[in-house]
Order: C-alpha cells, then structure tokens, then sequence
C-alpha cells in the first residue's frame, strides 16, 4: 500500500464543499466509478452487518422525478451519478444469519465455527429490537458509507453533495425501497461543479481545533 501525503489528504479535503450547481456535461468516468462504488461496499459497520443499500438511480425519467421529493433541489439531475442511500429496515435474526453466511462463504470456514460471533451478534441485534433502537443503530452504519465515499471522492477531484432535503417516504415508492425491507436516508450527487457555482471558493468556515478537539 502507498499511502496517500498528507498534503494531499487536507488539501483534498479543503477543497471539497457542499456542491450546490454541478456542470452536467461532465461525467465520472467509469473506471473512477468504480472506485467509489468499491468505496461504499468496503465502509465499516458494526460487526460487519452491512445494514445498507445503495441505489445508483441513473434511469433519466426516473431522476427526473426526484427534484419535486428533494425540496426542489437539482442536484439529482444535473450530477453524473446520483446515489441513494438507504438502510435495512428493522435490522433482524434473518439478516444476521444472512451475514454469518456470507462469512462462511467468502472465509471458507464452516458455519458451525461461527455460532459464538452469531450468537454475539444476535445479543445486540435483539436487544436494540427490543429496546426500540435498531434503526437508528441502523442509520448511523449507513451514514459511515457516506462519509467514506465524500471522503474518496474527494481525494479523485470529485465533488459531492449529501441531500437530507428528501421525502423519504416518497422516495421508498418511486425507487420500490419499501418492497425489499429498505427506507431512503439520504442521497449524494457526485460528479463536477460548474463553473459559476458561487459557493466553490467561499472560505471554510470551521471552529478553531481548540474548540472542537478535546485532548484528556
């Protein structure tokens, strides 16, 4: 592995921004999607569970639709790629049984070695199901993919842009989310900020280190 320079990290990271108006003559390639596809599938989860699904809407009539489900924003049209970000809904004993298959199978281990990481698993799962907390447990594994994937983008020269400013529930209709077990968090758009987008070179505005990082 050859890690990335510093430089390069902050450097990167300065120059990303919220992109508000992306130039939609200009597309990610395929090679650099598949990066970033790549980027969202290797996110970390808790334990590995992967409660997520990503869906690339690339269909032109049916992104048309969105900007009336995302406040009347644009950017779901107007970026190369637009990714909706949604998680698996009432995270269950089905699922994690799903996972410790795929385990098996990827590690080439019998399933039988796994029953004390599976029953590890399921003392969470149940208790959040219980307790009435698996989806937000849920949806702040999904938000760890789109950090990760703002995150690479931007290392590539590639601008993002998240959209809470959605209708989940009118999202989960037009997309058959709620068909497959899956509700809509947020989307990203990815792909080049035009030219005139006036927010491109406004200066970051963050707080000092000193009053965000506590060192003890």
């Amino acid at each position: 592995m050859n890690p990335v320079s510093r430089d390069v990290v902050l450097e990167s990271l300065q120059w990303r921004y919220a992109t508000k108006k992306f130039d939609p003559t200009k597309l990610i390639s395929p090679a650099d999607w598949a990066v970033l596809e790549q980027s969202m599938i290797l996110a970390p989860s808790s334990f590995g569970l992967q409660p997520w699904r990503f869906v690339l809407v690339q269909n032109p009539a049916v992104r048309a639709q969105l900007p009336p489900l995302s406040w009347g924003q644009t950017q779901p049209v107007d970026a190369s790629h637009y990714v909706v970000f949604a998680q698996r809904k009432d995270l269950s004993v089905a699922d994690v049984d799903r996972y410790v298959e795929r385990i098996a199978e990827v590690r080439a281990v019998a399933r039988e070695t796994l029953e004390g990481y599976r029953g590890f698993m399921l003392g969470y799962q149940q208790k959040a199901a219980e307790q009435g907390w698996v989806n937000a447990w849920s949806a702040r594994q999904v938000y760890i993919a789109l950090g990760q994937t703002m995150a690479v983008a931007a290392l590539m020269g590639i601008d993002t842009c998240p959209l809470e400013g959605i209708e989940p529930a009118k999202y989960d209709e037009l997309l058959g989310l709620a068909d497959e077990g899956y509700t809509a968090l947020c989307g990203l758009a990815l792909g080049y900020r035009a030219g005139d987008d006036k927010y491109a070179d406004l200066p970051k505005v963050r707080f000092a280190t000193g009053e965000v990082v506590k060192t003890i």
